[in-house]
């Protein structure tokens, strides 16, 4: 396994639980998420092109 298929892997399961699902951080809404969800996106991309 590549360094970027690792990175992508960690990324994902991030962003799964960064899913305001629990209690204590229903409170939070999506920002989490959404700033994983960006973090992740930006990623594949560098990984599609080629640049990581």
């Amino acid at each position: 396994m590549t360094l970027g298929t690792i990175l992508l892997i960690v990324l994902v399961l991030l962003l799964l639980g960064a899913i305001p699902t629990w209690p204590h951080s229903r409170g939070w809404g999506y920002g989490p998420s959404g700033i994983l969800g960006f973090i992740l996106l930006v990623v594949i991309v560098l990984f599609v092109l080629g640049k990581l």
